[in-house]
C-alpha cells in the first residue's frame, strides 16, 4: 500500500522496498502476538502474571527460565535455604510457586531466585522483581519483597501536555547541593517547585531503572521493573510523580531498552544458565563500545518483557511516557559507530536491524493502547526517515526525535572557531534542518556534554575564569563573552532548534563543573556529583543573571505558544553576523558580532504596524548593559520591494525579540 512517508519525502520512493519490508515485517509480527482479536495491551501483561503477587491465601511466585533444569526460590523467611523452595516447571519455559499463607513473604523479606542448570546452582535476582537493594557493606543485590497498601494517587483527570514541550533533565540523586546521593522525596519537596519555578512543563527523570553501576548515569540496568533504592522506596516515587502532576508538569521516563547490563548475579544476563534467553549469542549480543548486552528483538518472549515494562512503568507509576535511550545503537547492526549517515542507502541495507524497528512500532503502538496521550522521544542520531511519524503512514511512531547534531554544532563553533569566524547560515542550517513532517526537540547542550571528558558550553566558554570572575563587580573580558553567547546560543536553539526543547538541570545557570561520579580515581568523592543551586540564587554572582535569563526565555515560549509555529527566515547576513527571523508573531533579530554594533540596522517585519522590544539578551536583569530600550516604539514602514521593514539598534553579541502592538 502507498504510505503517506513517500508524500513527505520523495527521496524516498527509491527505497520503497525498503519500507515495505519494514512495515511487513510489523504487520505479521503485530499478528502474531495479538492472535483470536486480542489486543497488544492484553499481550504486555507480563508483570500481572510473572513475580511474586499476592492473594487471599497466599504468595504466587512464577518464572520464565526455558533452559533452567530446576527452579527455587530462596531468603529471609527460609533463613536463605537454597532448596527449601522448588518451583514446579509448567509449559513454555515457565516455573510456578504457591506459598500459602499471607504472610508467607512479607515486607521488607529479601529474595533471590536458584535456577540449577547444567549441573551449576547459579544465584539470580527475579526478572519481574519490582524492588532490589543491595548491602553497602558486602555490594551483593537481592531482591526484595514490598508489601504495602496500594498508592493513594490524586491525579485523577491530569493530561500530559503533548505540545510546546519544555523538557528538565533531571537526576534524583545529584539533585542536592549536599555530597551525597538525593532521595524522591527530596527530589520532590525542593527540586519540583523549583522546576516549576523555571517555567519548564516536563521533567525528563533519568536513572531510575534499577543499575548496579551509579556512575553508568542509569544506562546499565539490572532490574527493569524495579525503581531504583538509592533514593527511596516505590511509593516514595509515586508520590513525587504524584506531586509534579498537581503541579501541571509531565513526567517522562528515560527509558533504556537498547541495552542490559552483562552481570548475572544482579542482572537478567544469563538467567537461565544460557546467554541467548534475552540476548543475542556471540559478537551480536555484544555492544563493543558499551560493554553491555544487547536484545534479541526477535524473540516473542523478549518482545513480551520489554513490552510488559512499558505498560508496567505506564500503569504502576503513571508516567507520561518515555525517552527512548539508545535507538540507534538498537536499528543498526553495527550500532551507527563510526558511521556518518551522509545519503539513504545508510538507512536502508543489511545492516538495518529490522526486527529492533519492528520493535520500536509495536513499542510506540502498545504505549497508545495504554495512554492515548503518552509522549514518545527518540535518541536517534541518524535521523532514520519516518522515525517521529505516524505508524500507519510507514513511521516508526515517535512523536519527537533528539535533535542530537545541535550540541555536537556548539561543542565543535566553540573548540574549532572564534566566535568572529561562525558561518550564520551554518548555524540556520544545522538548527533549522529536520525530516519532513517530523519533530524534534531542540537542546544546546544535555547530561552528555557535562560528563568529564567533555564541558558544558559556560564552562568551554569560560574556563577556569569562573572560578574566579563572576563576581557581579567583576569585568573579565572572557566572562563577558562568555555569558553574552551563552544568552545567545540558547535563544537561538530554544526558537529555531524545534518542537520542544531540553535542557539538563543546573546548565540552565551555566553550572561551572562536570559530572563526576564516585570512583576509585577521585577518592570515591560525590564533589561534582551534585548541583551547587547557591550560586544561580546568590546575588553577589553572575550566575543568577543566566538563571533569569532562562526563566525569561521558557516565559516567552509558554505565553506565545512558540514551539507549536512555524519558523520564517527574514534575513540573514553572514559578513554582519546576524540572523533575523519570525516565529509565531515574534520577530527574533539576533547579533552575533563581537564588536560591531549597528545603528539604525534595517530588519525585515512580518507585516505593517507598531513594534516593541519585548524581550533584550542584553537587559541588566540578564547580566547585559541596558544598550536596548524596552519602551521605545518601532514603526515598519513598507520598502519598494514591498517588504515591511523597520530600523532598529542592534548590539554587538545581543538579541532582541520584538513583538507587534
Amino acid at each position: 500500500m502507498p504510505y503517506k512517508i513517500f508524500d513527505y519525502d520523495p527521496y524516498l520512493k527509491g527505497y520503497e522496498k525498503h519500507i515495505d519490508a519494514r512495515m511487513k515485517n510489523y504487520e505479521d509480527k503485530l499478528a502474531e502476538l495479538t492472535a483470536e482479536g486480542s489486543a497488544l495491551c492484553d499481550f504486555a501483561n507480563g508483570h500481572e502474571y510473572f513475580g511474586f503477587h499476592k492473594t487471599k491465601d497466599g504468595w504466587y511466585y512464577r518464572e520464565w527460565a526455558p533452559a533452567a533444569d530446576e527452579v527455587y526460590l530462596t531468603g529471609d523467611m527460609v533463613g536463605w535455604d537454597w532448596f527449601a523452595l522448588k518451583l514446579t516447571p509448567k509449559a513454555n519455559g515457565i516455573h510456578e510457586i504457591f506459598l500459602p499463607g499471607e504472610n508467607a513473604l512479607y515486607d521488607g523479606c529479601l529474595v533471590k531466585t536458584i535456577v540449577k542448570k547444567d549441573g551449576k546452582l547459579l544465584e539470580r535476582i527475579p526478572l519481574y522483581i519490582r524492588y532490589a537493594v543491595q548491602d553497602r557493606s558486602t555490594g551483593i543485590w537481592c531482591g526484595q519483597i514490598t508489601d504495602t497498601p496500594a498508592f493513594k494517587w490524586h491525579d485523577e483527570g491530569f493530561a500530559p501536555k503533548k505540545d510546546g514541550l519544555l523538557i528538565y533533565e533531571c537526576h534524583i540523586g545529584m539533585c542536592l547541593e549536599d555530597e551525597r546521593i538525593g532521595t524522591y522525596n527530596e527530589f520532590r519537596e525542593q527540586m519540583l517547585p523549583r522546576i516549576k519555578a523555571l517555567g519548564y512543563n516536563t521533567i525528563q527523570l533519568m536513572a531510575i531503572m534499577e543499575h548496579p553501576f551509579y556512575g553508568s548515569f542509569g544506562y546499565q540496568v539490572s532490574s527493569f521493573f524495579a525503581a531504583s533504592s538509592r533514593y527511596g522506596t516505590p511509593d516514595e516515587l509515586k508520590a513525587l510523580i504524584d506531586e509534579a502532576h498537581s503541579m501541571g508538569l509531565n513526567v517522562l521516563l528515560d527509558l533504556v531498552h537498547s541495552h542490559a547490563v552483562k552481570n548475572t548475579l544482579d542482572g537478567i544476563n544469563e538467567f537461565d544458565g544460557t546467554s541467548y534467553q534475552f540476548f543475542h549469542e556471540g559478537k551480536r549480543g555484544h555492544h563493543p563500545a558499551w560493554d553491555t548486552k544487547l536484545f534479541d528483538y526477535g524473540k516473542n518472549e523478549v518482545i513480551h518483557y520489554l513490552l510488559s515494562n512499558l505498560k508496567f512503568w505506564l500503569t504502576e507509576y503513571h508516567f507520561d511516557g518515555f525517552r527512548f535511550d539508545g535507538v540507534t545503537s538498537m536499528i543498526y547492526k553495527d550500532h551507527g559507530l563510526g558511521v556518518s549517515f551522509t545519503d539513504y542507502g545508510k538507512y536502508f541495507s543489511d545492516n538495518t536491524d529490522l526486527d529492533a524497528l519492528t520493535y520500536l512500532q509495536l513499542a510506540n503502538n502498545l504505549i497508545r493502547q495504554v495512554k492515548p496521550d503518552a509522549i514518545t522521544v527518540a535518541e536517534d542520531m541518524s535521523g532514520m526517515p519516518g522515525m517521529c511519524l505516524p505508524i500507519k503512514d510507514g513511521g516508526i511512531g515517535f512523536d519527537y526525535r533528539l535533535a542530537m547534531g545541535q550540541p555536537d554544532l556548539w561543542i565543535k563553533l566553540i573548540k574549532e572557531s572564534s566566535d568572529e569566524n561562525w558561518n550564520m547560515w551554518h548555524i540556520w542550517h544545522e538548527l533549522t534542518t529536520r525530516r519532513p513532517e517530523e519533530k524534534c526537540i531542540g537542546y544546546a547542550e544535555s547530561h552528555d556534554q557535562a560528563l568529564v571528558g567533555d564541558q558544558t558550553i559556560m564552562f568551554r566558554l569560560c574556563g577556569s575564569r569562573m572560578y574566579t570572575d563572576m563576581s557581579i563587580v567583576s569585568n573579565d573580558l572572557i566572562i563577558e563573552r562568555g555569558m553574552a553567547l551563552h544568552k545567545l546560543i540558547r535563544m537561538v536553539t530554544m526558537t529555531l532548534g524545534g518542537n520542544g526543547y531540553l535542557c539538563f538541570m543546573g546548565n540552565e545557570f551555566g553550572h561551572p563543573e562536570w559530572i563526576d561520579f564516585p570512583r576509585e580515581g577521585n577518592g570515591w568523592s560525590y564533589f561534582y556529583c551534585r548541583r551547587q543551586w547557591r550560586l544561580a540564587y546568590d546575588k553577589t554572582l553572575k550566575y543568577q543573571y543566566l538563571l533569569e535569563f532562562d526563566k525569561a526565555m521558557t516565559k516567552l515560549i509558554s505565553e506565545n505558544a512558540l514551539l507549536n509555529a512555524e519558523i520564517n527566515c527574514l534575513s540573514i547576513d553572514d559578513n554582519r553576523k546576524v540572523i533575523v527571523y519570525e516565529r509565531s508573531g515574534l520577530v527574533f533579530a539576533v547579533n552575533f558580532n563581537p564588536n560591531e554594533s549597528y545603528e539604525g540596522y534595517w530588519i525585515t517585519v512580518p507585516e505593517n504596524g507598531k513594534y516593541q522590544t519585548l524581550l533584550s539578551s542584553d537587559n541588566s536583569v540578564f547580566g547585559g548593559f541596558d544598550r536596548i530600550s524596552l519602551d521605545y516604539i518601532y514603526t515598519a514602514e513598507q520598502q519598494k520591494n514591498g517588504r515591511y521593514c523597520l530600523p532598529i539598534y542592534l548590539p554587538s553579541r545581543c538579541g532582541l525579540c520584538l513583538k507587534k502592538l
